[in-house]
């Protein structure tokens, strides 16, 4: 069943593997796409899906010098040489919005103020142009400051369907923004998006709302990381966790998304499982850093029903002809962590497909 076709949206995909959304870092000061990302993305084309790396909506919210944008017009260009590739390939690609929150520093927004929910700093550092440094004190947005963040994440999921992109996911984990409203540690707000889980889910819950009613829900995806605790958004009370993605998956339901994808270690888990019976739409897991997913895993997770499709990461990064080998049980490039964040084409495009 892993490599059965599958309706996702608007769209057919030709098997179930979804390549991960994988800060790569080789888009260069000014966060346009160029050469290596067209090739890199097409050259893995025959995956089901690409979601591509997380991309920033605004100056504000970018994470990492060297990821991409969908702000201005030369990144939206850059984008459309990207799509234009994978489609060229029969593939299908959605982008990943990522409003990086208080996971960065004003040396790498450009000197833009560091947002969050609250004014709570991640404890740590962070990786700056200069050297490491410690993670800022973020500003607490407003209620006005809210929706203008809102608009930002909005645009940026026009411009990407503008790019040639076939739909967008929502970055909802990992500890950026959205996800920083869902976590008690990082969201001690008193107003209506603070407190409860309701409250909590509030603005996540508004902007998946947004961009639906944007670009079509049928474009729209969005990611969810329960219990991953990284990056400061640390979720350990499994009571409220669960009222606070009951909350949101219940209220995004209705709108008929493309999918929801769900980072968990374990995606067999009774959370996860009623998370996707809840959503009732197309569901699909990742089953996280820890391990790297394998073959069997990701075959099983489909065939006994967890999920509709599996994301991949590291085993996508190191074979491009992944949905190949996995098909033929083919043997795998080993990926090279040493240069999984770079700026050339080492471990990006020179990988080798698999030669008979």
């Amino acid at each position: 069943m892993l490599f059965s076709p599958l309706t996702l949206g608007e769209h057919e995909l030709s098997n179930r593997l979804v390549m991960a959304p994988l800060t790569r870092l080789r888009a260069g000061q000014e966060g346009i796409p160029g050469a290596l990302l067209v090739e890199h993305y097409r050259q893995r084309a025959s995956l089901g899906l690409i979601i591509s790396e997380g991309t920033f909506p605004s100056p504000a919210g970018r994470s990492y010098m060297g990821q991409p944008g969908l702000v201005t017009e030369a990144q939206i260009a850059g984008w459309r040489k990207v799509t234009d590739a994978v489609h060229a390939e029969g593939g299908r690609m959605f982008a990943q919005v990522m409003h990086g929150g208080r996971v960065s520093h004003e040396d790498i927004t450009g000197g833009h103020t560091i947002v969050a929910p609250s004014a709570v700093a991640i404890d740590g550092e962070v990786r700056t142009p200069s050297g490491k440094k410690p993670f800022p004190v973020p500003h607490a947005l407003t209620g006005d400051e809210l929706s203008v963040v809102m608009q930002e994440i909005v645009t940026a999921s026009r411009n990407a369907i503008d790019a040639g992109f076939d739909g967008v996911e929502l970055h909802s984990a990992n500890g950026y923004l959205l996800h920083e409203f869902l976590a008690p540690s990082s969201n001690i707000r008193t107003d209506s998006y603070g407190g409860s889980p309701e409250n909590r889910a509030r603005f996540v819950i508004e902007t998946v709302n947004a961009v639906a009613a944007a670009v079509g829900a049928q474009r729209v995806g969005i990611r969810i990381s329960p219990e991953h605790n990284v990056q400061g958004a640390i979720e350990t009370d499994a009571a409220d966790v669960r009222a606070t993605y009951e909350v949101l998956v219940d209220s995004i339901a209705p709108l008929n998304l493309a999918y929801l994808s769900v980072l968990h270690q374990d995606p067999t888990s009774e959370l996860v499982q009623d998370l996707r019976a809840r959503f009732n739409g197309t569901f699909l897991v990742n089953s996280g850093f820890g391990t790297m997913t394998t073959r069997e895993e990701a075959a099983g997770l489909v065939a006994n029903g967890h999920a509709d499709a599996v994301v991949v990461g590291r085993p996508a990064i190191a074979n491009p002809d992944l949905a190949r080998r996995w098909k033929e049980n083919l043997p795998l490039n080993e990926p090279d962590p040493s240069t999984f964040y770079a700026d050339s084409s080492a471990g990006y495009t020179d990988y080798p497909v698999h030669s008979a």
